[in-house]
């Protein structure tokens, strides 16, 4: 047996619970996974296939996706992002299915001007639906060192943690509410950096600076666990205590208090789940972060801006 044979099979992790069996095997960089084609020179992977960066600059930016698709795992991977200045910049990791009816499950890095803080706008679609945006200011400097984002998704619910704590838990209410939520289609996890700077840093008023190029994010232990069907993974009290710490103290946006409750009527059930309270508005004062119109129109008619297979809205900043 070769020596990476061996560190994939020492990798192999089994968990038994209530019957039900996880392997969590690590993914090998350069056999495991696809380099785009449209910026394949600005990707640099380590032999052993445990780590990889993806590069920006004035001619490309660059990503991966996983050949594999998986339905119901947990995700986790290690990422640095480029240093300092980074208005304009995207680094992703995200899982996706394809067609016009897609599933999708983002992690988007919204860079900024040295000195202030990167954003981490997160989203869910289902069967091409999306509109569930809710979106951070990072409370640590996400360049300094590598941190763990992991995406656990089973057919009860989806969680985004970072740094192995939940930050954020959407539930499945197909049953109860008929909510479209990705069941069915298997996704594959893509990875990329790339130019969003005419709207990913105050609404594209704050542009790319090339002269800080290459921008690069480094990305380490791509690590998939997969689940069977039925198997949960429920939160504790210590969870949604962390949750409602996070959304108190580092959320600027929440699709919840952007909409009306006609449209969005998970999240009055959400915060019940969460706490026993029903809906409670919050009051955003627009920050005009990713739409330089915002402020001037009312938020039920908040419009949106069409990235790859995405549609970001403006931010909406909780009013100090």
């Amino acid at each position: 047996m070769s020596s990476s044979s061996s560190l994939r099979a020492a990798a192999a992790l089994l968990f038994i619970c209530n019957c039900l069996v996880a392997v969590s095997i690590a993914t090998d960089l350069v056999k495991d996974v696809d380099i785009d084609e449209w910026g394949k020179e600005h990707v640099k992977v380590s032999e052993d296939g445990a780590s990889l960066s993806l590069s920006l600059d004035k001619d490309s930016g660059s990503g991966f996706q996983t050949k594999e698709e998986y339905l119901f795992s947990r995700f986790d991977v290690e990422l640095k992002l480029s240093p300092g200045y980074s208005a304009g910049v995207v680094t992703t990791f995200y899982l996706s299915s394809l067609g016009t009816k897609h599933d999708e499950i983002d992690f988007e890095f919204l860079g900024n001007v040295t000195g202030e803080p990167i954003t981490l706008h997160t989203n869910i679609y289902s069967q091409g639906e999306g509109l569930k945006e809710k979106t951070y200011n990072l409370w640590y400097d996400p360049s300094e060192e590598y941190h763990l984002y992991s995406v656990v998704w089973n057919l009860e619910r989806i969680v985004f943690m970072v740094d192995d704590k939940p930050i954020r838990v959407h539930n499945n209410h197909e049953k109860d509410l008929n909510l479209p939520y990705p069941t069915k289609q298997p996704m594959r996890v893509y990875a990329s950096i790339w130019n969003g700077d005419d709207w990913a840093t105050k609404g594209g008023s704050v542009k790319i600076n090339w002269q800080y190029a290459p921008y690069v994010a480094h990305y380490r232990n791509l690590n998939i666990t997969e689940y069977e069907q039925g198997e949960d993974h429920p939160l504790t009290q210590e969870d949604k205590d962390y949750i409602e710490m996070v959304e108190e103290e580092h959320m600027i946006y929440n699709y919840c208090d952007a909409y009306e409750k006609e449209i969005v009527p998970e999240c009055d059930i959400e915060l019940e789940m969460a706490n026993g309270t029903g809906r409670q508005s919050k009051a955003y004062a627009c920050s005009c972060l990713l739409c330089v119109s915002c402020c001037a129109v009312p938020i039920r008619a908040v419009p949106t801006r069409a990235v790859p297979t995405r549609a970001v809205p403006c931010l909406r900043k909780k009013a100090q």
